[in-house]
């Protein structure tokens, strides 16, 4: 157990957290609204329920199905290197650690979907006037947010290493 505490599979919870916390609320859109209802909660932001049967901003939606099983492979791949990543970095490593949490837990939550929908259930709708951003849902804003984290971790190892090498 105190291997498991030194390494980044400390953070394994929050993968978990972002799956559950995503799973669940996509499961109380799928049985709470139809298809395309929407529920205004503030003048720019309504809950909307969609399906992409595609990746992000809807790419590859009308792709005809082989793409359920293309986006389905590559999630998994990710999702096992990012793993496997995550076992071997040290406890210092928080804000990487923490950023492929998010990225897990997102893609194994759009990945429940693939598989068992065929599709990834969004919900969260953000517009201004006639502007409208795609809808997405939990396991994608954990994946941007995990990616943020892990381009700010980046910057931030270079700059720390460029103070060391003065």
């Amino acid at each position: 157990m105190h291997l498991f505490r030194q390494t980044g599979w400390a953070f394994w919870w929050l993968a978990l957290l972002v799956l559950v916390m995503d799973q669940l609320s996509k499961q109380w859109v799928h049985h709470s609204m139809a298809l395309y209802d929407s529920i205004q909660l503030l003048p720019f932001f309504n809950l909307t329920y969609v399906r992409n049967p595609g990746a992000a901003f809807s790419f590859l939606s009308d792709a005809g199905g082989w793409q359920r099983w293309f986006f389905t492979v590559v999630a998994l791949a990710i999702t096992t290197v990012l793993s496997v990543w995550l076992a071997r970095l040290g406890p210092k490593a928080s804000k990487l650690s923490i950023g492929l949490s998010l990225i897990i837990g997102g893609a194994l939550g759009n990945l429940i979907d693939r598989l068992w929908h065929g599709y990834v259930i969004d919900f969260f709708h953000l517009y201004y006037q006639n502007w409208h951003y795609p809808a997405f849902n939990i396991a994608d804003s954990a994946i941007v947010v995990g990616a943020a984290l892990l381009i700010w971790d980046s910057f931030s190892q270079r700059e720390h290493s460029h103070e060391h090498s003065k």
